[in-house]
């Protein structure tokens, strides 16, 4: 595994301004030789939600592949340096991998300059579809009805509490969908949702959450990214408790009473796989629930039921079946 410094994507992209030939990775640069893959982690791969999710697919892909690739990444990538960025995977690899949305402009604009490497973007959007882009939706809104269903379960004060990052609409839905599962449960439940404008920032997270306690709220759900540290100082101060986003990890914290399995870093694998499979192709695929538990599930780390979790497996089975529609990604 590889990191490229924000100084070698610049230079390289220096490069690709003066006119000098940038070309795409073939597939294998000599017989036998690994594939090479890129990956853009826009956050901190140490970030507790999405980047870090993603950078354990990134792990675990290079585990069970082995020798047959190789793979470099950049993480910590403002908006304004992601076309530099992927410029520098793109010139030295055949896939590169948009961890997250906001990667999709880009990833667009570049793949055109680069039409003989492939792209995917976790998390993507439906839209006109590339001929080296795929994108893939995690389906977000599915898990956090479930989720909310949990958070009316587990809440003993009958208040539940969302924070989301950019008010954008995947977020915004994912939000919506929480309060909608807690209202399936528990129609009368005080429901707070709130948006920082930021995923990373600890400070206006936790404002955010110590707001909803003052309301009542006592469990807490999230997508946010390093904004997450501020809900946790603020359900630590106040004794209130957490349903973590994105990767089960019950057992490593008291707070979380629960985890969203939301399958970044399965994407990520995917990705992988298809390409060293030779079978990768563009798409926009939909995951969620309907393509298993490590796509998208919930764990109950404490208080749970076999009332409860009777419950949120039939509410799954009726999102599945469309019995109990949700708003799209």
């Amino acid at each position: 595994m590889t990191v490229v410094h924000r100084r070698d994507f610049l230079r390289i992209a220096a490069a690709s301004a003066a006119g000098l030939a940038i070309t795409g990775a073939p597939l294998r640069s000599a017989l036998g030789a690994p594939l090479m893959i890129g990956v853009l982690i826009p956050g901190s791969k140490s970030d507790k939600g999405w980047m870090e999710s993603g950078y354990d697919g990134m792990r675990a892909a290079e585990k069970r592949h082995g020798d047959k690739i190789k793979v470099s990444f950049i993480e910590n990538v403002k908006f304004a340096d992601m076309e530099q960025a992927l410029v520098a995977l793109a010139t030295k690899n055949a896939l590169v991998i948009g961890v997250g949305g906001q990667t999709e402009a880009s990833v667009r604009k570049v793949a055109k300059r680069f039409p003989k490497v492939k792209f995917s973007v976790v998390g993507g959007n439906r839209g006109t579809q590339d001929d080296n882009v795929s994108q893939y939706d995690v389906r977000q809104a599915e898990i956090a009805f479930v989720a909310g269903a949990a958070a009316a379960m587990l809440s003993k004060n009958g208040a539940i509490s969302y924070v989301g990052g950019l008010e954008i609409p995947a977020i915004v839905n994912a939000g919506k969908e929480f309060g909608n599962g807690a209202r399936s449960i528990k129609p009368d439940i005080k429901y707070t949702e709130s948006y920082t404008g930021d995923f990373d920032d600890v400070a206006k997270s936790k404002e955010a959450t110590l707001a909803a306690i003052s309301q009542g709220a006592d469990i807490h759900y999230h997508i946010l990214n390093l904004g997450l540290r501020g809900m946790e100082q603020a359900a630590r101060e106040k004794g209130t408790h957490i349903i973590g986003s994105y990767t089960d990890r019950c057992g490593t914290n008291p707070l979380y009473v629960a985890y969203t399995i939301t399958g970044v870093g399965f994407q990520v694998e995917y990705a992988i796989d298809q390409v060293v499979a030779g079978t990768w192709h563009a798409e926009f695929k939909p995951f969620g629930l309907a393509m298993g538990p490590k796509a998208s599930d919930i764990a109950i780390c404490s208080g749970s039921t076999p009332e409860m979790l009777a419950r949120l497996n039939e509410i799954k089975k009726s999102i599945l079946a469309g019995t109990i529609k949700v708003l799209e990604s």
